[in-house]
C-alpha cells in the first residue's frame, strides 16, 4: 500500500461533496449503458472508479463532462449548483477537466502553449505576448513540482511527459475535478510512481480526482474510495482500505480468477530451440543478447522501459537489423531483413500500440484477421476466393471467441479485449512456430486479462514458442515458464518464474 495524504486533512477535506448525481440512466437506441446510477465525489477527494469493459464507466464520464446528457429522471449538482443542460463546453467553464487516455494534445504546439491553450482561447487576442505565456506555463508546473523546458516541441516528448503538460493544462484551466482515464496505461513502473505521486500533490491544493484504471494495485494505493460498476449498474462503493485485488476483481466481475504458476521451464536440453539468439547486438538498443525458447514454453522479457526489451523484439521479427550476432530458428541462422521475411520463417509479432500498428480501425473485423494471408486467399485469376475468406475468418473467430455482431463489424467497435484477440488472430493465421506478445494486456480490463492468458497457456500446450515483453508482475510469475530480466540493453539475469516471488521480481528489475 502506498503512502496515503494525513487523516485529519481528509477528515477536514473531504466533508463537502463536490459533485453529486442521482438516479442517472442512459440509453442508446435499445441499449442501457448505465441504470439508475449514484455517484458522489468529495472536495480533494481521490476516487477510482472501476469495472469491465462495457460497464458504463465512460458513459459516466461523458454524463459528467456534458458530452452526454443523462435520461429524464437524473439529476446532478456540482460545487452546490444543479446542472441543467450540460454541455462540454459548460463543463470545462464549471472546473471539470477530463485528460483522455490520448491526452487531446496539440503535438505541433510546444509545451507553454499547450498548458496556457484555455486562457489564450479565453482571452480571444489575434497577439501573443511569449514572455507571459511562458512564465505562465512555469508557474503552472511548479505547482506539481515539475519541470519542461516551455519552448519544446510536444512531440519531442514522452509519453509520461506528454501526460505531465495535460494535468498541467487542467490546472491552468482551474479545474476543480480532474478525471483521468487510464492515465498509466502506457507508462512504465517508475513513471506510474511519479504519477500517482503528483496526483497526491494534486489532492493537497483541494482538486478532486476522478481516476479510472483497469490497474487494480494503482487503484488501491492512489484512492480513498472506489466505486464499482457492473453492466450499467452500481455494484458498490467502498474505502480501498476495505478492499484487496481479489476481492475487487469479484465485485467487478462477479467471478472468482486464480492462477497457478507454471511448472517447469518448458526447456529440454536435448532438443533444438525453436529461437535461440547467441550475441545479439544493436548499437544503442541492446548488447551481447543470448537467449532459448523452446516449442511449448512460454518466455518472459521484463525489465524498466528503455532496457531494451522491445528494440529486441523488433530485431527478432525483422523491422531492424542487428549490426552483430545470430539468430537461429530451429537451428538455421535466420538473418530476417524486413517483416515479411520474418513472416515466411514462421515469426509473428503482436505489438504493444494495437490501435496504431496492429489494426486497421475502420476496417471489419474479417479484414483485419486476414491481413496478413490475403496471398495465400488469392485464386487462378488472383482474386480473393470467397469461401477460403469465409473459412479462415470463421476459424478465428471461433477459435478466439471473438464477440461480435458480425465479421463486417468495424475493429474500432470492439472492446479492448474484443479487439485484442483480433490481433492475435491475425498473427496465428500464418501457423507462427514463434509468437510474441508485446504488453499483451495493456488497457483491457480484468477478464479480457483472463481470456488472453487462456489462449496463451493453450498456444503453449499445443507446442508454439512464445515471448512475452511485459512489465506486469502477473504475468511474469504465473504466465511464463522462463524469466528474462534486461537492464540498459543487456540481459542481468534468468530465472524460471517459479523461484521468483512479486517482490524478488521488482528488486531484482530496479538494481539491474
Amino acid at each position: 500500500m502506498g503512502a496515503r495524504a494525513p487523516a485529519l486533512f481528509l477528515v477536514i477535506l473531504m466533508t463537502e461533496k463536490l459533485l453529486d448525481m442521482k438516479n442517472i440512466t442512459k440509453r442508446f437506441g435499445g441499449v442501457l449503458a448505465l441504470d439508475n446510477v449514484d455517484f458522489d465525489i468529495y472536495r480533494g477527494e481521490i476516487h477510482c472508479l472501476v469495472g469491465e469493459n462495457g460497464s458504463g464507466k465512460s458513459t459516466l464520464i461523458k454524463i459528467i463532462s456534458g458530452v452526454h446528457s443523462p435520461d429524464q429522471g437524473g439529476e446532478m449538482f456540482f460545487d452546490g449548483q444543479r446542472l441543467a443542460h450540460q454541455s462540454s463546453s459548460n463543463s470545462v467553464k464549471q472546473g471539470i477537466q477530463v485528460i483522455y487516455q490520448d491526452l487531446s494534445l496539440f503535438p505541433n504546439l510546444t509545451v507553454a502553449e499547450n498548458i496556457c491553450i484555455s486562457s489564450r482561447i479565453e482571452e480571444k487576442s489575434l497577439l501573443v505576448n511569449w514572455k507571459t505565456l511562458r512564465d505562465n506555463a512555469i508557474k503552472v508546473m511548479k505547482k506539481i513540482g515539475i519541470s519542461l523546458e516551455p519552448y519544446r516541441n510536444l512531440s519531442e516528448l514522452s509519453i509520461a511527459e506528454r501526460q505531465l503538460v495535460a494535468i498541467c493544462r487542467a490546472i491552468n484551466a482551474q479545474a476543480k475535478l480532474v478525471i483521468m482515464d487510464e492515465p498509466t496505461a502506457s507508462l512504465s513502473k517508475k513513471e506510474v510512481k511519479s504519477l500517482l505521486e503528483i496526483i497526491r500533490e494534486l489532492q493537497k491544493s483541494g482538486i478532486s480526482i476522478l481516476f479510472v484504471s483497469h490497474k487494480l494495485d494503482e487503484v488501491m494505493e492512489v484512492a480513498q474510495r472506489v466505486t464499482v460498476l457492473r453492466d450499467g449498474k452500481k455494484i458498490a462503493v467502498h474505502d480501498s482500505l476495505e478492499l484487496n485485488n481479489k476481492k475487487l476483481s469479484f465485485l467487478m466481475t462477479g467471478k472468482e480468477f486464480g492462477y497457478q504458476k507454471l511448472t517447469g521451464s518448458g526447456e529440454d536440453e536435448e532438443e533444438t530451440a525453436v529461437l535461440e539468439v547467441r550475441n545479439l547486438c544493436r548499437r544503442d538498443n541492446y548488447k551481447s543478447i543470448n537467449l532459448k525458447v523452446h516449442s511449448g514454453e512460454i518466455v518472459s522479457i521484463t525489465g524498466l522501459m528503455g532496457s531494451g526489451r522491445t528494440e529486441l523484439a523488433l530485431s527478432l521479427f525483422g523491422m531492424t537489423v542487428p549490426d552483430s550476432g545470430e539468430i537461429l530458428l530451429e537451428g538455421k541462422k535466420i538473418c530476417p531483413k524486413n517483416p515479411g521475411q520474418a513472416m515466411k520463417r514462421g515469426i509473428a509479432y503482436v505489438p504493444e500500440d494495437r490501435l496504431s500498428n496492429g489494426l486497421v480501425m475502420d476496417q471489419s473485423v474479417g479484414r483485419n484477421v486476414i491481413l496478413t494471408i490475403l496471398k495465400k486467399l488469392l485464386g487462378k485469376l488472383r482474386l480473393i476466393n470467397s469461401r477460403k475468406e469465409r473459412q479462415e475468418i470463421s476459424r478465428w473467430v471461433d477459435e478466439l471467441s471473438i464477440k461480435i455482431p458480425s465479421t463486417e463489424s468495424a475493429v474500432k467497435t470492439l472492446s479492448g479485449g474484443n479487439q485484442q484477440r483480433v490481433v492475435i488472430a491475425k498473427w496465428l493465421a500464418i501457423k507462427p512456430k514463434l509468437l510474441i506478445l508485446d504488453s499483451p494486456t495493456v488497457g483491457i480490463d480484468i477478464a479480457a486479462k483472463d481470456s488472453i492468458y487462456r489462449i496463451i497457456r493453450e498456444l503453449a500446450g499445443r507446442g508454439m514458442a512464445i515471448i512475452i515483453i511485459t512489465d506486469e508482475a502477473d504475468e511474469v510469475i504465473y504466465h511464463s515458464n522462463t524469466v528474462y530480466i534486461m537492464s540498459s540493453g543487456r540481459i542481468v539475469g534468468r530465472y524460471s518464474s517459479g523461484e521468483l516471488t512479486e517482490r524478488e521480481l521488482y528488486e531484482k528489475i530496479n538494481v539491474g
